[in-house]
């Protein structure tokens, strides 16, 4: 009878010991949470099933550090009356200059061709500052920011 008790206080003992080192973490599915995650960075699933699960992870990092800094800037556009500015010029944040028709663009804002520029310039601008800002939530050195930011790019074109 004394081994028994002996033996139901070591359990106990190694149950509370279990939960101090990370017992009560409750694991999820890589496949399951990949299937929930929204993302605007389209990668075909045959892309997916070749990535290797590092790549992968890099890519659903950058993914999503990118998507916070639409999305907050988004939120200011929108505190600021520019949502249909901020729509209309989203998809060529990332655009180079010889890839948009901006006289295009200022036919669908109705605004001047100039005021396209300078807008796409300073929403450009923002966007960059936010994109570092998400980065260096994700660091413990600042100085690593830079090296973040480079490793960012090289995972998303990747796959390009």
């Amino acid at each position: 009878m004394l081994k028994s008790v002996q033996n139901f206080l070591h359990n106990v003992s190694d149950t509370k010991q279990t939960v101090k080192r990370g017992g009560a973490v409750e694991f999820v599915s890589w496949d399951a949470w990949m299937a929930e995650a929204p993302t605007q960075i389209s990668v075909s699933p045959r892309a997916l099933a070749s990535l290797a699960p590092e790549r992968l992870f890099d890519l659903r990092w950058a993914a999503t550090v990118v998507e916070q800094a639409l999305r907050r800037l988004r939120e200011e556009c929108e505190g600021k009356g520019r949502l249909r500015l901020f729509e209309g010029l989203r998809d060529y944040l990332a655009a180079e200059h010889a890839d948009i028709s901006y006289a295009r663009l200022a036919a669908a804002l109705g605004v001047a061709e100039t005021v396209v520029k300078k807008q796409l310039h300073n929403l450009r601008e923002r966007y960059r500052w936010l994109l570092r800002d998400e980065v260096a939530h994700t660091v413990a050195n600042p100085a690593d920011v830079d090296d973040e930011i480079r490793h960012l790019c090289a995972a998303l074109a990747a796959t390009a």
